[in-house]
């Protein structure tokens, strides 16, 4: 009996752990940018506690030539951009309202060092939804981000929690 009870305690463990992850990103897009092989790829993200919305993302993706040309084996440059659109009926579930958002997309751009995460944050006074697209690094962070907004006043918005008071 304990062992079931050990072992549906540690299933449940897992199943949390992969409940809470970030959303994963699909491709829908790469386009080449010159003779070395270099592209950029366009990932679409879904929130995952937002049905309704999708964020597309792009990063640079060096080539197998261009890391062995310039040395620089195990990095992508932190050059990335993001849009985000209603794509069907908003419904917003538990949500991190405070003023550090919430992470809803990670991937990595190095071995180790360097991640391009995609941040959602809800500014309450305006009643709209932000993602903000920066890279995070051990060691420096860097300047270069992008940002999108999502609008929600006058649209039809289904808030799981019920909405922000």
């Amino acid at each position: 009996m304990t062992f079931r009870i050990r072992l549906l305690s540690a299933l449940a463990l897992v199943a949390a752990t992969f409940a809470s992850l970030p959303a994963r990103a699909e491709t829908v897009g790469e386009v080449g940018v010159d003779w070395l092989g270099n592209d950029i790829s366009i990932d679409a993200v879904s929130d995952p506690k937002i049905e309704g919305v999708t964020c597309h993302v792009t990063y640079f993706d060096r080539s197998v030539i261009d890391r062995l040309k310039n040395g620089n084996w195990f990095e992508d440059p932190s050059n990335n951009s993001i849009a985000c659109r209603q794509t069907g009926p908003v419904t917003i579930g538990d949500i991190d309202l405070s003023h550090e958002g919430e992470e809803v997309f990670r991937e990595g751009l190095s071995l180790i060092w360097k991640t391009l995460v995609v941040t959602r944050i809800y500014d309450k006074k305006n009643n709209t939804l932000i993602y903000l697209a920066h890279s995070r690094e051990l060691t420096d962070g860097s300047a270069k981000m992008s940002i999108s907004t999502i609008p929600l006043f006058g649209q039809n918005v289904t808030w799981t929690e019920g909405a922000p008071q």
